[in-house]
């Protein structure tokens, strides 16, 4: 919950619990916190992916429902993107890597200022993406999130001055990018999940279908 781009409240959900049995209290304690109202929320912002495919649709489905009632916009902010935006520094590229199970992370590449985007989402195995650095201009690269802490010794291997940062709590700087950039603001009904990979289930049909 943010008022211009100060962080008034942020939660962090219980990895235990489904999206859909944690969302509505962590929400209502959010807005204590912050002693505002959801009549009070002006604009939305929503991870809008990479990440699971229940998880996703579970969040968006959230989001896209309140603003509907009432109104008002919705921001999709890219996960990546709030990653690389927690590792700005002056001079490295940052890679912001999550992981993306079945041996793959979800990477993007950014600028030094989290912003500029220097090599495009993608899932990969990160041997892959490590061995196709040479074509990413900026030297040794800020490593960030789940997937880069997976990694780390992938990382190391090939980078050993290499940062590796773990992620922090994206849900504030999701909101921050969000207040900073009201031109990306959609109807709800126009957010379009990010999904990078197709999600595992018609992964599992395509197989399934290739050996029959």
């Amino acid at each position: 919950m943010l008022r211009g781009d100060i962080v008034l409240a942020e939660q962090i959900g219980n990895p235990e619990l489904t999206h859909g049995e944690r969302l509505p209290e962590d929400l209502m304690r959010v807005l204590r916190e912050a002693s505002l109202r959801i009549e009070d929320v002006e604009l939305f912002a929503v991870a809008a992916g990479p990440g699971s495919f229940t998880g996703l649709r579970v969040g968006i489905a959230t989001a896209q429902g309140l603003a509907m009632a009432r109104a008002r916009r919705v921001v999709p902010v890219s996960a990546l993107e709030a990653l690389a935006r927690a590792a700005i520094n002056p001079h490295a590229p940052i890679a912001a890597w999550m992981d993306a199970h079945r041996g793959e992370v979800f990477s993007e590449v950014y600028a030094p200022d989290g912003r500029d985007v220097l090599v495009q989402a993608q899932s990969s195995q990160p041997s892959a993406l490590l061995d196709a650095w040479g074509d990413t201009p900026g030297g040794t690269p800020v490593f960030i999130g789940d997937g880069a802490v997976r990694y780390r010794a992938e990382i190391a291997g090939r980078f050993k001055d290499a940062r590796v940062l773990p992620p922090p709590p994206l849900a504030g700087l999701i909101g921050q990018i969000a207040a900073g950039s009201i031109e990306r603001a959609v109807l709800p009904h126009a957010v379009v999940p990010i999904y990078i990979r197709r999600p595992d289930a018609e992964l599992a049909r395509s197989r399934r279908g290739a050996e029959g």
